[in-house]
């Protein structure tokens, strides 16, 4: 029998192990930026074109590589991070496996150009991991690389990607990562021949203002704390601040980003009471600790990280965050409506109090309280009260008979031969989205001027998705112009209520567009609309509410999802109740 069990050729292995590494453009992104960095780079220049489909390119004034390191850097698994054993335990790096170039260059095409302290520049060039092309360059000390065409081999992994504005943001995501844990660098964002940031060496504070907008400036509030298994530093944001999505969380690890279930959830139960239901914390937390008490090399994308001890660092970062919290929360505050006579003055509050005298009437009997003649009138009160309850009730009863609803979140109701228990939220998004799509292609809704427009600091990320979809805003019933990245709100639709426009807005930008969830910007846009302005859980409604949700959600044309596609409603019918008691 022949055996059936081959090696793989090399460009055939490649492509595979390529598929760990990049992913999309932004992959490719964060290796580049993460080479540069641990090039001891002080200024960093960034060029995307077509987010990054066809063009990549990073160019930096780090320690720059000889000809020899330069041919070296595309060979797997060579790398100059580590040497021994012992240095996996004990990575300082941001990169270490020495897999990324030679993963990149197996599927684009590369250019690199790159010259060193000791040798001038060098040019090579590869297409699918072979090498065409080396020359000399008159490069300065740095290096220059660019990838292009990526996925130009694999087909089918470049059909997979997605719109240039989907790809974009994951671009933008990696780029405020390393941004933010590196504010000593001097960074430059290009794209599409538009510089969209520019960001000199600063603060951490000031960087994060730069990338997030001046309004996150007023709710930074600094956290430092030094114990013996890490240092903790960075900023929390106020409860205020809080948000309906995860964009403001941020957790580096000796300067590398992180995704840590247990960190969240040791923050967020800091915060425990003092945010609103469906609001998540934001913050910019830096733990620094010894690289021998932590793994990194857990997860391809070294975005996941083992501590050797959580459960303490757990409860480090808990009470730090509580301390800060604490120190935010005991700012004075002055309340008007306080009775001054209540206060106790500064002479009383070290004396004992006072055991108080009761006294007693001995002659006092409840039964003699009322003569006859105010008996009789209290009885007649009561009888008159009794009566007038009672109509009351009735008048309930056959007004309420049909729909009721339970636990602030849920509308019963019922028709010939089940009960319906309906999920009082999801039904108002179907009925508001239905509309707003409605609204978005007739052009048909009425809008209501503001005596006092709205004015809102957009971050950079945040604009690329409002140019995106600003005819949406528009033909909903929006007014809206831009000043240098400000945004003011002339007019809004009729229906939306002004006292939460801002969190309206915001959530909707902040929100991810996904092309395999949503089939258009203005679905995203109306699902986003209706999910920020719907009913909430926990909200009670009178009468005339429910009667709406009913009524308006048995007339949409998708009565039983969500736009999410949840489930809105479930029906029991006459049989299942009766099993339920029968058994």
């Amino acid at each position: 029998m022949s055996d059936i069990i081959k090696i793989l050729p090399s460009d055939i292995s490649n492509k595979i192990a390529a598929g760990e590494v990049v992913q999309r453009p932004s992959s490719v992104l964060k290796e580049l930026l993460e080479n540069s960095i641990d090039a001891n780079s002080t200024r960093i220049q960034i060029i995307i074109k077509d987010a990054g489909k066809n063009l990549i390119q990073v160019i930096d004034n780090g320690k720059g590589m000889s000809k020899n390191d330069m041919h070296l850097s595309f060979t797997k698994h060579a790398t100059s991070k580590i040497k021994k054993m012992e240095d996996i335990f004990c990575i300082s790096s941001m990169g270490f496996r020495g897999e990324a170039l030679s993963s990149i260059a197996s599927v684009s095409m590369v250019e690199m150009e790159s010259a060193n302290a000791r040798e001038s520049g060098n040019f090579i060039e590869i297409h699918g991991g072979k090498l065409l092309n080396e020359k000399d360059s008159n490069i300065q000390q740095g290096t220059s690389i660019k990838v292009k065409g990526i996925f130009y081999n694999v087909p089918a992994r470049r059909n997979f990607l997605k719109s240039d504005f989907v790809e974009l943001r994951h671009i933008l995501d990696v780029f405020h990562k390393l941004a933010i844990s590196n504010p000593k660098i001097e960074f430059s964002f290009i794209n599409n021949e538009e510089e969209i940031f520019y960001l000199k060496p600063q603060s951490l504070n000031k960087r994060i203002i730069s990338i997030f907008g001046e309004k996150i400036r007023e709710n930074l509030i600094p956290i430092n704390e030094s114990t013996q298994i890490a240092d903790i530093s960075g900023f929390i944001l106020k409860p205020e601040f809080s948000k309906k999505s995860r964009n403001n969380q941020f957790i580096f690890v000796n300067n590398r980003f992180i995704k840590s279930q247990f960190i969240s959830h040791s923050i967020s139960s800091s915060y425990e009471g003092l945010l609103k239901d469906g609001y998540y914390p934001g913050y910019f937390l830096f733990i620094d600790i010894d690289p021998s008490k932590i793994d990194v090399n857990v997860h391809p994308n070294k975005t996941e990280i083992k501590f050797d001890d959580d459960q303490n660092l757990y409860s480090i970062i808990n009470s730090s965050v509580k301390h800060c919290l604490g120190i935010y929360q005991v700012s004075p505050v002055l309340d008007f409506d306080k009775d001054p006579s209540m206060d106790i003055t500064y002479d009383k509050t070290k004396s004992q109090p006072l055991t108080p005298s009761v006294e007693i009437n001995s002659e006092f009997n409840p039964f003699q309280i009322f003569n006859d003649q105010d008996s009789k009138n209290v009885i007649e009160d009561l009888s008159e009260f009794k009566k007038d309850t009672e109509l009351d009730l009735k008048a309930d009863a056959n007004k309420n008979s049909k729909i009721f609803q339970i636990l602030n979140k849920f509308i019963v109701s019922t028709n010939k031969s089940s009960l319906i228990i309906i999920n009082q939220n999801l039904a108002h998004q179907r009925i508001l989205y239905e509309s707003f799509l409605k609204s978005i292609f007739e052009n048909s809704i009425n809008s209501q001027k503001l005596v006092f427009p709205i004015k809102l600091n957009l971050s950079k990320k945040q604009l690329i998705l409002y140019d995106k979809i600003y005819d949406d805003f528009k033909s909903i019933g929006f007014h809206i112009s831009l000043e240098d990245g400000l945004m003011i709100v002339k007019s809004i639709p009729s229906s939306l209520e002004i006292n939460n426009l801002e969190d309206v807005i915001e959530n909707i930008l902040d929100a991810n567009f996904n092309m395999s969830n949503d089939f258009s910007t203005s679905d995203f846009f109306a699902k986003r609309l209706s999910k920020a302005t719907s009913i909430k859980p926990g909200q009670r409604l009178n009468l005339d509410e429910q009667e709406y949700i009913v009524n308006n959600l048995f007339s949409c044309k998708e009565p039983n999802l969500s736009p999410d596609n949840k489930q809105i409603f479930i029906t029991l019918s006459k049989n299942e109740i009766e099993k339920k008691f029968n058994g």
